[in-house]
């Protein structure tokens, strides 16, 4: 009888849930394929034990590669912040581009053109932390690192595990020009679910993580004479990601933004195969950032080396506006305010050379 109970026993014990550590993600020289959905639809509130979420049928709007950087790759003035030399707890183990980062939002404000944004992490056997940026500022490379470190993941995750963290960034860019940015963040973080995801890309045993993000952001600028401070527009936003064993990304990740206690998709992201362009699916060939986003009434563009047309098309495939951006005269800001609320596909440059974002416009 006792050999009975056992036998039942043991396939519980065999597809249970998993744990995540730190050789479950990326290191430097690592890339991907991540695609993007514009689904607004989709399911991003169910989750528990021994889940089956499937979202297979997720169809990819736009593709691009993400490269996990080595930070002595960097430049000299980037590594001595983030590389070898810096302080161990600063010392990155990669570092990406990014787009999400609210300073490039600030773009109506500052008088000069930010190029390009990166984050850098650092990797330990207890977390991963989110370390500071570099910004390129018309050619010059200028890094940030934080002076409180956000800790994105307590390392190993397992259900049930949660845990907080903030970030304090401080940036001064004078003398280049009379300019301070102050970045603080708060993070709640939730291990609140573990079974299997299916996505375009495959089947995982995964756990399901729930990021509660608050940020203020703040900037100190002399633009008429007299300097003042002015706050950016950063709703809290919330974070679902889906990660798995040996996969060094998540395999799905959905941002909501928060509004009257009612969650708006903004971003759909998931692991994928490399899609051809035969398929109808071009990867970005253009660098540049869109901000902010959503969007209430203008969309900044930077990255822009020359006049590229642009056009915004709805969820049906139709053109809502066009015209061309210029990164003179201020051309390179697009005023949406007679645009209705709702998810949209921006499309930078040609067929060939493109740059292909979706927006949420508020």
């Amino acid at each position: 009888m006792k050999l009975y109970y056992l036998i039942l026993f043991i396939p519980f014990i065999s597809i249970g849930q998993i744990t995540i550590d730190v050789n479950d993600f990326a290191v430097a020289g690592d890339t991907i394929r991540l695609s993007t959905s514009s689904v607004t639809n989709i399911d991003f509130s169910t989750t528990g034990e021994n889940m089956n979420w499937d979202f297979s049928d997720l169809a990819a709007e736009s593709q691009e590669l993400k490269e996990f950087k080595d930070p002595n790759d960097a430049g000299a003035l980037i590594s001595f912040s983030f590389g070898s030399f810096a302080d161990e707890e600063y010392q990155a183990t990669n570092y990406t581009e990014s787009t999400e980062i609210p300073l490039d939002q600030a773009g109506e404000f500052l008088p000069v053109t930010i190029n390009e944004v990166n984050q850098f992490a650092r990797h330990t056997s207890d977390s991963i932390t989110l370390l500071g940026l570099s910004i390129n500022v018309e050619g010059n490379d200028i890094p940030v690192p934080s002076d409180t470190i956000e800790t994105k993941y307590v390392l190993p995750l397992n259900y049930g595990d949660s845990y907080s963290s903030r970030g304090y960034t401080y940036l001064n860019m004078n003398p280049i020009f009379n300019l301070i940015w102050i970045q603080y963040k708060q993070r709640s973080s939730t291990v609140d679910g573990w079974g299997t995801i299916t996505t375009p890309y495959g089947t995982f045993e995964a756990l399901r993580i729930k990021h509660e993000i608050n940020e203020i952001d703040s900037i100190f600028i002399d633009l008429t004479g007299t300097p003042s401070w002015f706050e950016l527009p950063v709703p809290p936003s919330i974070e679902y990601e889906w990660i798995a064993k040996d996969e060094i990304e998540p395999i799905l990740s959905i941002r909501t933004s928060l509004a009257a206690g009612t969650e708006t998709v903004t971003q759909v992201n998931y692991k994928d195969n490399y899609i051809a362009s035969e398929a109808g699916i071009e990867e970005n060939t253009i660098t540049l950032s869109v901000g902010p986003n959503p969007v209430k009434d203008q969309l900044l563009i930077t990255g822009l080396s020359n006049s590229l047309p642009y056009t915004l098309i709805t969820s049906e495939g139709k053109t809502i506006q066009s015209g061309n951006l210029n990164p003179q005269n201020g051309g390179d800001r697009i005023q949406l305010n007679t645009i209705p609320k709702g998810i949209y596909l921006i499309h930078i440059g040609s067929d060939s050379n493109q740059f292909i974002q979706r927006i949420v416009k508020l």
